[in-house]
């Protein structure tokens, strides 16, 4: 597959969208991906598995990076795209290959930018976390990643969403006594005491902190409940599972001490932990940044891949076409006039 970059943007995305990237079979588009930079002269291209860097090398004072990931969650029947209207429909026209063709658009045509340039094309990033490719490129490449701000491509409907929320899993294990259920008192039923915890988590008040400038909302929830082993037996285990959603102003060992001594008294286990980034506005290039594609910003309400920048000291946000509610969605669609947006502001930021 060849994907033309002198396309129209939303011609380009379509284009994008229709090449299958589920997660683990990136391997066709990032080929595609690799070949259309590879045809710009003015970039270096690199590759690390199914992931792509292309930079430039003008000697500018600052370097900027633009990043997306080419996977997509599996398909629903709703390829190849179509185009309804001003919309245009299908797996990953969202989350988020739209942001993707915009940043090709930008490699192909801006040749003499304002700052250097770093464009971050990787896999994996709708699975597991060890799995991720730009982790594996801040692990084993953290020298092809270096730049002084970041703008990551993930849905916000062509508005700044700063920083990301951390996320925290825990399980909570309650013990019980296992009884014939004739005899309940003879045992101790796990899943009746699980409602302590449940308590707790139905009188959760969320706090809601200014972060640089921006309000977090922070939440917490059971996502998953086990317990029991047959209909005839008193349960002598339940386990809650409960994520975490907090602002950036906390690290994760703030988040587990805050839910240590939230549910003090319970057996809890930290299973999944990611950090999350502050949202890095007041870097130069951040307000140049923010004057250039317009709108006021909003915090990020949600774990994003700016935090790995963040684990490089890089401050970065969330800018992309798309409506993030809509990501995942078997009706996910992205208006024209946001990927048109979102190309003119990254333009009138960059274009030297």
């Amino acid at each position: 597959m060849t994907l033309d970059l002198t396309s129209d943007v939303v011609a380009l995305t379509r284009a994008i969208c229709d090449i299958p990237s589920v997660s683990g079979a990136e391997k066709e588009l990032a080929d595609a991906v690799e070949l259309a930079l590879r045809a710009l002269p003015h970039l270096e291209v690199l590759r690390d598995g199914d992931a792509i860097v292309a930079r430039t090398s003008l000697g500018r004072p600052a370097r900027v990076i633009l990043a997306g990931h080419l996977d997509t969650v599996p398909i629903a029947g709703n390829l190849p795209t179509t185009l309804t209207g001003d919309v245009v429909e299908g797996r990953g026209t969202v989350d988020m290959k739209a942001g993707d063709a915009v940043f090709l658009k930008l490699a192909a045509t801006l040749t003499e930018p304002r700052y250097d340039i770093t464009y971050v094309f990787y896999d994996h990033e709708e699975v597991a976390a060890r799995l991720n490719g730009l982790g594996r490129l801040v692990r084993e490449h953290p020298d092809w990643l270096a730049g002084d701000f970041a703008v990551l491509g993930e849905p916000s409907n062509a508005t700044v969403e700063g920083g990301c929320q951390g996320t925290m899993r825990i399980t909570i294990t309650v013990p019980g006594v296992a009884a014939h259920p004739a005899r309940p008192w003879m045992g101790s039923n796990a899943i009746h005491s699980a409602g302590a915890v449940l308590d707790v988590l139905r009188a959760y008040e969320p706090r809601t902190p200014v972060v640089d400038g921006l309000q977090y909302r922070e939440a917490l929830n059971a996502v998953k409940i086990e317990g029991g082993i047959a209909g005839n037996v008193i349960p002598d285990s339940c386990v809650i599972s409960i994520n975490h959603r907090y602002a950036p102003d906390r690290g994760p060992a703030e988040a587990e001490a805050y839910l240590r001594e939230l549910f003090k008294g319970q057996e809890i286990e930290v299973v999944d932990s990611a950090p999350g980034a502050r949202p890095g506005l007041d870097h130069p290039a951040a307000r140049e940044f923010v004057a250039a594609v317009g709108g006021t910003p909003a915090a990020k309400l949600g774990w994003t891949d700016v935090s790995r920048f963040a684990s490089l000291g890089i401050p970065a946000v969330n800018y992309g076409p798309g409506d993030p509610l809509l990501a995942h969605k078997d009706d996910e669609r992205c208006p024209v006039a946001d990927i048109h947006n979102a190309l003119a502001g990254l333009t009138a930021w960059l274009a030297n």
